[in-house]
């Protein structure tokens, strides 16, 4: 039987609310996410459209961008601004709803990247 200390230890205090697992601070203080590694990869932003379990609707991927994740969050943002659609950023993957391959490689290029077309 595990005790409680093996499950983590306190989660939540009266004196400074949600507490992180990890550092066992507070969540506003938390030490554990400012170490975040970057991700690693050749460099190489590749774009891909797919319509593999989404009921036959397209979206554009946008894989293997070298960014942290609130970078990632707003790089998100930008190419959903610039193809006036939706999406959303998912496992260091932004999808871009609809087929808006040469939208995003076009702005991504424009923002310094080196980009690849992936897939057909």
């Amino acid at each position: 039987m595990k005790s409680l200390a093996d499950l983590g230890g306190l989660v939540y205090s009266t004196e400074s609310g949600r507490m992180c697992p990890g550092c066992r601070q507070p969540v506003a203080q938390c030490t554990c996410k400012q170490n975040k590694p970057l991700p690693t990869g050749d460099g190489i932003v590749r774009v891909s459209r797919e319509t593999k379990g989404r009921g036959g609707k397209a979206v554009t991927l946008v894989k293997g961008v070298l960014v942290d994740a609130a970078a990632l969050e707003q790089l998100g943002k930008q190419l959903k601004a610039a193809c006036g659609s939706g999406g959303t950023v998912k496992d260091g993957v932004i999808e871009v709803r609809g087929d808006h391959v040469e939208r995003v490689m076009a702005a991504l290029q424009k923002l310094g990247h080196k980009v690849k077309r992936a897939g057909g």
